[in-house]
């Protein structure tokens, strides 16, 4: 069997085969997104660039055919960069958003579009248990939360943003009056310790995920009962009490352990504890500002909260607590952990009214919900469900596992990097298994020769002429013609998110 070598790698490939071929077999990673196994290269992507032999230029391998004694280089800086540059322009010309405008916004990134799916489906249950991954208190949240993630619904231009923080508030309303709350399933003891300093929302968040994590906690507070300015700062009749007493209590119950008016120096903590998070509020003690101000760096010591960064929205509170969380897991597990990046996604940018009917033509037309027995009281069951179908769900349904994406990530690309006029936004929802966004749209050719090799009567075909060539149904036919027997194959193999599993079933 004849040999090659990719990064100093010996690969035995067959003849006839690829340096790309070569490369998968022997588990070495080229990325590629217009490749399909066993077909003729498309080289469309330019993704799959490698350097062979020292050449001056670097070479498709999807359609360099491999040779013994080969010498390939794939992880060069050069290679890299070009790789980078391809994926940059593509990018630059990627209409849609990975992440919906509403969870991007919210301080916290909750799903929103995933939580409004599910109660639009009645499975109340699961929505609460998807809310609660980001938000430990959702209850308190959706009564006193300045709905920053409904100030980039797409919805509000038209007939007013869906009331996501009403139903946040509902599914967390109706889980703490069910007899068996939803509670998470928590990890093994790990035998570590975690004291935290301060009950306020930071604290109780951090509380709330590190339990899951199997760490024990265990909240200081100078007052005497727990919740910080949720309960100490905010009027009754805004934030009532025994809501906040019932979130609190699900995080005792699975093992967070409060110890209030008792005061304590964080000396004393690192002293007793495998970690310790400082997330006092804004009010904290001037000892505490001064510790922080002059002690040196302790690396099990760890900080959340307003008591840093001051801010009067609570969600930021729960978001860093929750970040604190994942940084204090990582500590006591011996692993480096940096701060989260912000989540890798491409925007689409502000929509005409023109542009967001499509969206509604996959969604419910009613205007935004107003509870009938007032605010205070929140959302009916059945005004959540009416209110969740709102949702124009314009977040991509493929931004996981989306390989445009994946490979932006992995090469750092800046998806700013060139711009170039935005596009019409246009969406496709007439086909009933699939839903096509030709802005999406890489020309790949992938869809294509899957319909073509199907012996697709109609088929897909490329319309248009330099970059503005798309894929789509020729002679201006519909999805439901062209696509009669492969939409979901067709869907399923997209590396872009442009044509999907329509949301519809």
């Amino acid at each position: 069997m004849p040999e090659l070598s990719i990064d100093g790698h010996t690969v035995t490939f067959e003849p006839g085969q690829t340096v790309l071929d070569a490369a998968r077999l022997a588990g070495v990673e080229i990325p590629s997104l217009c490749f399909l196994p066993g077909r003729a290269p498309q080289t469309s992507c330019f993704l799959c660039v490698v350097r062979v032999n020292g050449g001056s230029r670097l070479l498709p391998s999807c359609a360099t055919m491999a040779a013994a004694g080969m010498a390939v280089e794939s992880e060069t800086p050069d290679v890299l960069s070009a790789r980078r540059t391809a994926i940059e322009l593509l990018l630059s010309d990627h209409l849609g958003d990975c992440v919906a405008p509403c969870r991007g916004i919210c301080p916290a990134h909750m799903d929103m579009p995933g939580m409004t799916r599910l109660i639009a489906q009645r499975r109340f249950r699961d929505a609460i248990a998807l809310v609660k991954q980001q938000i430990a208190l959702p209850a308190v949240l959706g009564r006193i939360c300045p709905e920053l993630c409904e100030k980039g619904c797409r919805r509000t231009a038209r007939d007013g943003a869906v009331s996501i923080c009403l139903l946040k508030r509902f599914v967390a309303d109706r889980d703490l009056a069910s007899n068996e709350p939803w509670l998470p399933e928590c990890k093994p003891d790990s035998g570590k310790r975690v004291g935290i300093l301060g009950a306020g929302p930071a604290g109780l968040a951090a509380a709330w995920h590190l339990q899951q994590e199997g760490h024990s906690c265990t909240l200081y507070d100078d007052h005497e009962e727990p919740g910080g300015a949720l309960r100490y700062a905010i009027p009754e009749e805004k934030m009532p009490r025994n809501v906040l007493d019932n979130e609190i209590a699900l995080i005792m119950r699975i093992g967070a352990v409060f110890m209030g008016g008792r005061a304590v120096s964080v000396e004393e903590l690192v002293a007793r504890y495998d970690a310790v998070l400082i997330a006092g509020g804004s009010n904290s003690s001037g000892n505490l500002k001064e510790w922080l101000a002059i002690s040196p760096k302790d690396e099990k010591v760890f900080v959340a909260g307003t008591v840093t960064s001051p801010s009067k929205f609570a969600v930021r509170a729960v978001a860093e607590g929750h970040e604190a969380s994942r940084q204090i897991t990582a500590f006591l597990a011996n692993e480096t952990l940096t701060k989260r990046e912000k989540e890798f996604s491409v925007h689409v940018g502000k929509l005409t009214a023109a542009e967001v009917e499509p969206f509604v033509a996959v969604s419910q037309p009613w205007g935004r919900v107003t509870p009938s027995d007032g605010n205070f009281e929140g959302l009916s069951e059945e005004e959540a469900v009416r209110e969740a179908a709102r949702c124009l769900h314009c977040d991509c349904s493929k931004a996981v596992g989306c390989k445009l994406r994946e490979c932006a990530v992995k090469l750092d690309a800046n998806p700013l990097r060139f711009r170039g006029e935005r596009r019409e936004f246009v969406q496709d929802a007439t086909h009933p298994a699939v839903l096509f966004e030709s802005g999406k749209c890489i020309a790949c050719g992938i869809c294509v020769r899957i319909a073509s090799e199907a012996k697709e009567q109609l088929g897909l075909t490329f319309m248009g002429r330099g970059f503005t060539v798309r894929a789509g149904a020729p002679f201006g036919e519909n999805l439901v013609d062209a696509l009669k027997t492969t939409a979901l194959e067709c869907a399923d193999a997209c590396p872009t998110g442009a044509l999907v599993r329509s949301n519809k079933d």
